[in-house]
């Protein structure tokens, strides 16, 4: 199968690049190479006769048309996007741009695309959109999601990911365009860019900085290591039923301050400091919208398509904190180009 990769040079998209050039696929990285996309992350298939890059925007309809002229892809995985809270707040027309406007231009793409395809190619087709919990909105103290949760996002980003579901059903119901949806988890794994919470906390403890924990703490997140996360989409994408939803979680749930500790308490042995990293938690100012907690069910993956997690959160944790000990050229080169971990979305809720 020859696969189109939005969003291939980040975090979760190059763990599915990385997976399904390994698994055998042919593969089309379509990438901006925004600030947060690294080229880096996909290295190790690069060389690869499977492997093809195309650097374009989704919302450039001419750029986006001509890739699917010139690689015939069998399937499109769908993951770039504006993906940071944060940032959300403080540019929220960007995410609209990129979430909405761009999902738009790639089904409008792929159903031009599909409609000309010879019957048989055309029967096999499929659009993959990856999406996430935070549609969803917050849960309460008890509950997971599930794919009849009502959509009821709080933040510009979820929003703007609800805007791109709402709009790939619409393309498959309105025009039959083949789709699948899936929405996931919190991720974490090697190669997550140091904005997101588990990178934050171990590169600013490695740099002898605080430790920021917005609000108590006491936020509860699903956990699901990248890798797990990229078995699920190629699964999905070649098992799962057309038209449908399936959520994908880890089944590992925790506090924000849970996860930190257990961070600190990796690196107080693969990185020891002066004093225990834990000492330098902070508890800051929360972020704007931030929902309490989600936990996802993923049951329907794991009956319909026999999908589970392999990855222990506790083995998962002290991996990932280990690779960027081990990793810190990665890690440097970012805070290089000018990135260093401040703090953002300080609008007023």
């Amino acid at each position: 199968m020859k696969i189109l990769v939005t969003g291939g040079a980040g975090f979760i998209g190059s763990a599915v690049v990385r997976r399904a050039v390994a698994d055998g696929h042919e593969v089309v990285n379509l990438d901006v190479l925004a600030y947060s996309a690294n080229l880096e992350n996909v290295a190790e298939v690069s060389a690869s006769p499977l492997y093809a890059f195309e650097q374009a925007d989704i919302c450039d309809a001419p750029a986006v048309k001509a890739i699917f002229a010139r690689h015939q892809p069998d399937a499109v995985m769908h993951l770039a996007a504006e993906s940071h809270n944060d940032r959300a707040i403080d540019g929220p027309l960007d995410f609209v741009r990129t979430n909405v406007m761009g999902t738009a231009v790639l089904l409008e793409a792929a159903r031009a695309y599909w409609m000309d395809l010879e019957p048989t190619k055309k029967a096999g087709f499929r659009f993959h959109h990856v999406s996430t919990d935070e549609v969803f909105g917050a849960l309460g103290e008890s509950g997971a999601f599930t794919e009849e949760t009502p959509y009821d996002p709080n933040s510009p980003y979820s929003a703007s990911k609800a805007g791109a579901d709402h709009l790939v059903r619409a393309w498959n119901r309105t025009f039959g365009l083949p789709v699948v949806i899936t929405n996931c988890a919190n991720n974490y794994g090697p190669f997550q860019f140091p904005e997101k919470l588990i990178p934050t906390v171990v590169l600013r403890a490695m740099e002898g900085k605080t430790i920021p924990v917005y609000g108590d703490g006491r936020q509860v997140r699903d956990w699901l290591h990248v890798d797990d996360h990229a078995d699920a989409l190629l699964t999905v994408l070649q098992k799962g039923r057309l038209g449908e939803t399936y959520c994908v979680g880890g089944d590992s749930n925790l506090r924000n301050i849970e996860v930190i500790k257990i961070l600190c308490a990796h690196l107080d042995r693969l990185a020891p400091a002066n004093v225990p990293h834990a000492e330098r938690i902070a508890f800051v100012a929360d972020r704007p919208g931030h929902d309490f907690r989600y936990s996802i069910d993923a049951s329907k993956l794991m009956r319909e398509l026999g999908w589970e997690p392999k990855t222990d959160l506790a083995a998962g944790l002290e991996d990932t904190v280990r690779w960027y000990v081990e990793n810190r050229a990665w890690w440097e080169a970012i805070r290089e180009r000018g990135f260093e971990s401040e703090r953002l979305g300080l609008a007023t809720a």
